[in-house]
């Protein structure tokens, strides 16, 4: 089963990987002071379609491809796991075990990411369903 999630390009010293992806949808959001990145006019938010035999060799190099002097994410996702991808690593979580969530957000948190921004963590009460 494929992949979908969201590539920010300004989050890219290196935008190949943008060559090697499907790109479905793209959204321009200027930045406000609650994006916490005034070192950057606008995202540009790619939603991408990865296969699941490039999900690995995709997930290294975005990881190689953000920016190195400031704190990013991308993420992708199917059915089963959740690529949660930084410059220093990355996190594929078995999307039902909440652990693997909770060290990715923690992670995120202790870069500097803001928390509102690690949306990709489920709230507590979606495991309870």
């Amino acid at each position: 089963m494929n992949y979908r999630g969201v590539i920010i390009e300004e989050s890219l010293e290196n935008k190949e990987v943008l060559n090697k992806v499907k790109i479905i949808s793209t959204k321009v959001e200027q930045v406000t002071e609650k994006h916490k990145t005034p070192w950057v006019k606008q995202w540009t938010l790619h939603t991408v379609e990865i296969s699941e035999e490039q999900a690995e060799t995709i997930a290294n190099e975005i990881s190689e491809s953000l920016d190195s002097q400031h704190s990013w994410y991308a993420d992708f996702k199917n059915n089963k796991f959740h690529y949660i991808i930084f410059r220093d690593n990355i996190f594929r979580i078995n999307r039902d075990n909440k652990e693997q969530y909770d060290e990715a957000k923690q992670h995120s948190i202790s870069l500097g990411i803001p928390e509102y921004q690690v949306d990709f963590h489920p709230e507590v009460g979606e495991w309870e369903r």
